[in-house]
């Protein structure tokens, strides 16, 4: 398998009041394309900030970072960003949408502000493929104040993929949500994750984490342990069985 995402010898250090906090230290993973990789660990472990560290949004002490084999860790802000709007997709706990634009307009404005040489009808076109495939399209005109929060949500996901990135970043795509809407949005993700979209997301959820292919368990900033997924008789309930006692083991 090729690699989606490589990371070496990664280090994240704070400096509070002239006091190091080293929230990473030397972290060392592979994502490979279609995996669907969780991060899980107890809180403060460094979960987010190692999401936001291997996708840009924060800039690591130390170490290197290959998205689809290119080094990112050494680019330009400017240049940082565009691989961020072009490659990766962001989904997080919190759903961020501008207010006064509608359900449809907040999919469509990452694509009108990458360009990339598709007109305006084919990125139309693309983002109402997406709404139908989220089941969003009969609240396409809306305001993000008159859906569900799980239709918000899948809006979300559909700007995640407007611009077709190579990886998936979700932080607690479920956190916001009750229990349906989580089950629902984890149903829509590991669909994109059958059609071969790679994923990487930190929960804290244990349901959420045993639809994923791979779990990685973090403590005091280093990967303590990764878990393999795989199918058995029940399958969902022996995924969560299997998870459970290796999270023991880990000392959740």
């Amino acid at each position: 398998m090729k690699e989606a995402l490589y990371v070496k010898d990664l280090c994240k250090t704070y400096v509070i009041n002239k006091r190091q906090n080293n929230v990473l230290k030397n972290v060392n993973l592979t994502i490979y394309q279609g995996e669907m990789v969780a991060v899980m660990g107890p809180s403060g472990s460094g979960k987010s900030t190692l999401l936001y560290s291997v996708s840009g949004m924060d800039r690591p002490t130390a170490g290197e970072v290959l998205l689809a084999g290119k080094r990112i860790t050494d680019l330009k802000e400017k240049d940082l960003a565009q691989v961020r709007l072009t490659s990766m997709g962001f989904i997080f706990q919190q759903m961020h949408m501008l207010k006064n634009l509608s359900i449809m307009d907040n999919i469509l404005l990452p694509a009108y502000q990458a360009g990339g040489g598709r007109s305006r009808q084919e990125i139309n076109e693309f983002c109402m493929a997406l709404m139908r495939k989220l089941g969003i399209s009969d609240v396409a005109q809306n305001d993000i104040t008159e859906v569900s929060g799980g239709q918000l949500q899948r809006a979300c996901i559909c700007r995640s993929l407007i611009n077709q990135p190579g990886i998936l970043f979700a932080d607690e795509p479920t956190g916001a949500l009750n229990r349906s809407a989580s089950e629902d949005v984890m149903e829509e993700l590991n669909k994109l994750n059958q059609e071969g979209v790679t994923m990487m997301l930190v929960t804290h959820d244990m349901k959420v984490a045993a639809k994923c292919s791979r779990v990685l368990y973090i403590v005091d900033g280093n990967i303590k342990g990764e878990l393999e997924m795989e199918d058995g008789d029940g399958q969902e309930k022996f995924r969560e069985r299997k998870l459970n006692h290796w999270l023991i083991e880990m000392g959740w």
